[in-house]
């Protein structure tokens, strides 16, 4: 691995934060009980008492820290909402003495963040496993979650999803695709993630991404992959998540490889009257960097919208 002051990794990392800064955010990290701290960029005290904007809460997907998927997302929302974006328990500096390695444990986690800041009432996005989180949020936090984005994440997977995932990777278990360990395996994340092809990327970068965004906490999260509880077969291989009583935005790319747009169908049917669905085209399992004009958009539209009757 090449030094740090060497690695476009970690000077790239140099600029994220520094946008997520002159964006008004800080870097706080807060103790939520005695087990658990999570880290966050978040405004400032004094920053939110002194503007009257509401509040809207990023939650990652699998993969890096919040930083690394939400960059385009801070910047673009920041002038209209006071926006928090946590590292979820074993992501970035976000940590844990519990044994609990759910995604409600993880919603129950951000839940008490927010209270820890004194955010009464919030919308919330998530995307991949972090709308896992997102759903769990509105359906355990109903009077603080407002509106719910929930992007690229099919919380309706079945177990013929999973095999059919695993068909086109040609790998043998879904940690090998989410926990990338070589350049390979990170090769084929990032087919199945990003419509465009990364073929003249040298292996030699590709290593350095890995070492320094997926190195922590390997076996940790690979129990949190393992601990996904949302998902519950039925005899007939079905999964029907409960309706939230929230206004509910479903946003996916039509190219997903990991959460097939037909997924995102079916997730709408479940999710009831007030869910609507929007598809960017000619992008995969990360709108949100692949096209993130198109998709702030989207979800600015929805969220200053009236709510649906």
């Amino acid at each position: 691995m090449a030094p740090s002051f060497l690695s476009f990794i970690s000077l790239y990392g140099i600029y994220i934060r520094r946008c997520f800064a002159s964006s008004g955010l800080t870097s706080q990290s807060i103790d939520i009980d005695n087990e658990t701290t999570i880290h966050l960029w978040a405004p400032k005290p004094d920053q939110t008492a002194q503007e009257q904007k509401p509040a809207l809460l990023l939650l990652h997907g699998f993969g890096p820290s919040a930083i690394w998927q939400w960059r385009r997302q801070v910047q673009f929302f920041t002038p209209y909402f006071h926006v928090y974006v946590p590292d979820l328990v074993f992501f970035g500096n976000s940590t844990t003495k519990s044994k609990e390695r759910s995604e409600v444990f993880q919603a129950v986690s951000v839940g008490k963040l927010m209270e820890k800041l004194q955010v009464k009432k919030y919308h919330v996005m998530g995307t991949s496993y972090g709308g896992f989180v997102a759903y769990h949020m509105a359906k355990l936090y109903p009077d603080k979650v407002e509106k719910v984005v929930i992007a690229s994440s099919g919380i309706n997977m079945r177990k013929a999803d999973n095999t059919a995932l695993l068909k086109r990777s040609n790998l043998e278990n879904i940690e090998e695709i989410m926990l990338p360990e070589t350049a390979t395996q990170l090769r084929t994340l990032a087919r199945l993630a990003v419509s465009k092809r990364l073929n003249i990327i040298p292996d030699f970068f590709l290593n350095d991404f890995v070492n320094q965004l997926y190195s922590e906490n390997r076996k940790e999260k690979m129990e949190l992959l393992r601990g996904l509880t949302l998902v519950t077969l039925t005899g007939d291989d079905t999964v029907k998540p409960a309706p939230l009583q929230q206004d509910v935005l479903l946003v996916w790319g039509d190219l997903d490889q990991i959460f097939p747009l037909k997924m995102a169908h079916e997730l709408k049917e479940h999710l009831g009257k007030k869910t609507r669905l929007e598809v960017i085209e000619n992008t995969s399992h990360v709108p949100q960097i692949e096209n993130s004009a198109q998709f702030n958009n989207i979800v600015k539209n929805f969220l200053c919208m009236l709510s649906l009757i």
